[in-house]
């Protein structure tokens, strides 16, 4: 009795077996996973639109930031360097140094999922605090390159909307609106607790925060900064490899 033929997908793990979903309903999950962060993103972006405005630019150039600068709080300093006629050389050194943080960020995006070229460039372009806080956590882990392309493609989109309307009605928004300064603050603090809640099992991140400000504060008290901020760094990669560790054993 002859034995019927194996197909390929017989032998496979059941998530390499399926078929991968269509890049269209991966679109449709990341605009729904977009919709909190969008909210706190579309007051910003019109912050930036009326700071342009009153700042004596032409409403274009809030479209032109939000689609080419595209690095949030240096936006809004940006303005300023512009209208002051900075030197190249010393925007070039104050993006360096807001930005700076984006470095770290490669350690853990998962910029392997994204295929092509193109969209590994333009990943790494996007890649804002939202993203890498929305695409790094548990629930990302089984996202595909398409969904986490889609999910910063639509946060730029609601980023570039929102300056652009802010722009168009400068001149009926006032300069100064209570509450729509903190919108950044609040959005950022839902997505520390939201990454917190995650990661109970390890040390808390705000602990290895408050340890790092205090040695910092007792050995150096010059430069507290930059040391705080190289202790934190070296403290989270010290617990991303005891974590991988911990897992490799288990």
């Amino acid at each position: 009795m002859s034995t019927p033929p194996v197909a390929l997908s017989d032998l496979l793990p059941p998530a390499l077996a399926a078929p991968p979903p269509p890049r269209l309903t991966e679109a449709r999950a990341a605009f729904k996973d977009s919709a909190s962060v969008g909210l706190g993103l579309l007051p910003l972006g019109l912050a930036l639109g009326v700071v342009i405005t009153h700042a004596g630019l032409p409403w274009w150039s809030s479209t032109l930031f939000a689609a080419v600068v595209y690095a949030g709080s240096f936006e809004f300093l940006l303005v300023g360097l512009t209208v002051a006629v900075a030197p190249l050389a010393t925007i070039a050194l104050t993006a360096f140094l807001v930005n700076a943080r984006h470095v770290f960020y490669a350690l853990s995006f998962p910029l392997h999922r994204v295929r092509g070229r193109v969209g590994k460039a333009y990943s790494t372009f996007a890649l804002t605090d939202e993203a890498y806080a929305m695409t790094t956590g548990g629930q990302a882990r089984s996202w595909s390159g398409t969904r986490i392309l889609s999910l910063q493609l639509i946060f730029q989109l609601y980023w570039v909307v929102g300056a652009t309307a802010g722009a168009l009605l400068g001149s009926l928004i006032p300069e100064r609106v209570t509450g729509l300064d903190f919108a950044m603050t609040a959005l950022f603090a839902v997505l520390a607790l939201e990454a917190v809640a995650e990661r109970r099992d390890d040390l808390p991140t705000p602990l290895l925060a408050l340890l790092s400000v205090l040695v910092a504060r007792l050995v150096f008290p010059g430069q507290l900064l930059p040391v705080a901020f190289t202790l934190f760094t070296a403290a989270l990669l010290v617990r991303r490899v005891s974590a991988g560790r911990r897992s490799s054993g288990a």
